[in-house]
């Protein structure tokens, strides 16, 4: 078998040496952009950061915003029809999916920056035993909960050893090479397979960051309580120096409000366990203020083999393809029901025509009891087939019409219903 792969790859070549080769101008990219940042105070680091979510913003902000006009003319207009809402949702649909491609584009623009400032902003967390900044609201809000952080002034100071889920954390890491490739293949949805000890938590660091600048969410997933705990204490102060907010969620209840402020953050992370049932309550949620999760954007599965495969099969459950891949019910079954709405939507037309004729009498207050009991009954056969239909409801606007359906439908209604099986023929 050797022998066989060593010549394959003497025709092919070996493809993760291509994939290196694909991404290492990327990584020259981001080693230059961290050279120039070498010189830069660290106010000025800091200052990078909300440059590159201004960019980010900026590059959607008209689908963004023509996403809330729409949602605002849906909200100011609670009589408009369903048709008109629907094309309306359909449209926000829509301009969602590009707001999703576009932010993929500018993430790719902004990526050799943004990973090398968190390069840079390890170096010097490992480099020094404070990195001190302009104190920001951030800052002051962090030092009331953090120690590691402290306030002088109108300066917060950084201390780059803190306590994380009860161990002592001195900082001393700084990304190589092959950990920028590693953040790339992640950031692009690819598995990075890494050995214990070579710094897949850092790795994680920089998509992370890259994609917590949109505002949208990260969520990093891992197998157990612990490392989520850890993982996020110890992390936490390289992407709070940057102004992100950081939680893990196995902190605090399921379905509290702490847990729900917990999503809102820029980072979250969490077990595979607690994501998976989350996301389960929120799709038995029956008001949207029910929900602890918000729109998905972009996660990393720590150990995904583990969590995947090797243990939890509800994440499969949740989010594998269905068995038959695009070969959906659905699409078989759909042009029969739509058949079916179509001869039913035919059928009641043809009762809603025949009760105007008989009950045309109405408007003139003289309809033989005959043409009211047949008007009537058609009528209620109408509505019963399509309740929603417009002509209908126009229909039944008009004097002494709503009456009398309504007496017709109190005539078959008594012991149960006893007598609708005629009305229903």
């Amino acid at each position: 078998m050797n022998i066989l792969n060593k010549v394959l790859k003497s025709f092919v070549g070996d493809k993760a040496e291509k994939d290196i080769q694909e991404l290492q101008p990327i990584v020259d990219q981001i080693l230059a952009e961290g050279e120039k940042m070498k010189t830069w105070s660290n106010d000025q680091l800091r200052d990078k950061s909300a440059e590159m979510r201004n960019t980010i913003r900026e590059y959607v902000a008209p689908l963004e915003t023509e996403i809330k006009e729409l949602k605002l003319q849906v909200d100011t207009n609670p009589n408009m029809d369903i048709d008109s809402k629907e094309a309306l949702y359909d449209r926000v649909d829509n301009l969602t999916k590009e707001v999703d491609v576009k932010i993929e584009e500018v993430l790719e623009q902004v990526l050799p920056e943004a990973f090398a400032v968190v390069k840079e902003t390890a170096r010097r967390f490992t480099e020094n035993d404070t990195v001190e900044v302009t104190a920001s609201d951030y800052d002051r809000e962090l030092a009331v909960q953090r120690p590691h952080i402290t306030i002088t002034g109108d300066k917060a100071q950084y201390a780059t050893a803190w306590d994380a889920a009860g161990t002592p954390v001195d900082w001393n890491m700084i990304h190589y090479d092959v950990q920028l490739i590693g953040g790339i293949a992640l950031h692009r949805g690819k598995v990075a397979e890494m050995q214990t000890g070579e710094g897949k938590t850092l790795v994680a660091t920089l998509p992370v960051f890259l994609n917590a600048l949109t505002g949208k969410g990260v969520h990093l997933v891992t197998v157990n309580d612990y490392l989520a705990r850890r993982d996020s204490e110890w992390m936490a102060p390289i992407f709070q120096f940057h102004g992100l907010s950081v939680e893990c969620i196995d902190n605090y209840k399921p379905n509290s409000d702490e847990r729900r402020a917990a999503y809102k953050c820029d980072v979250t992370y969490g077990t595979n366990n607690e994501f998976g049932f989350d996301y389960l309550r929120d799709n038995m949620a029956v008001e949207p203020g029910h929900l602890v999760q918000r729109k998905h954007h972009f996660a990393i599965v720590d150990e995904v083999d583990s969590v995947l495969i090797d243990e939890a099969r509800t994440p499969l459950i949740i989010s594998g393809p269905t068995p038959k891949g695009d070969d959906q019910e659905f699409d078989n079954l759909k042009p029969k029901v739509q058949l079916l709405y179509n001869a039913q939507k035919k059928l009641t037309t043809e009762f809603l025509t025949e009760a105007k004729q008989r009950l045309s009498g109405l408007s003139d207050g003289k309809p033989a009891k005959e043409d009211l009991q047949e008007g009537g009954l058609s009528l209620l056969r109408a509505f019963r087939g399509l309740p929603k239909n417009k002509a209908l409801i126009k229909y039944l606007s008009e004097e002494g019409v709503k009456q009398q359906l309504l007496k017709t439908e109190s005539f078959y209604m008594p012991d149960n219903s006893r007598e609708m099986w005629k009305a229903d023929q």
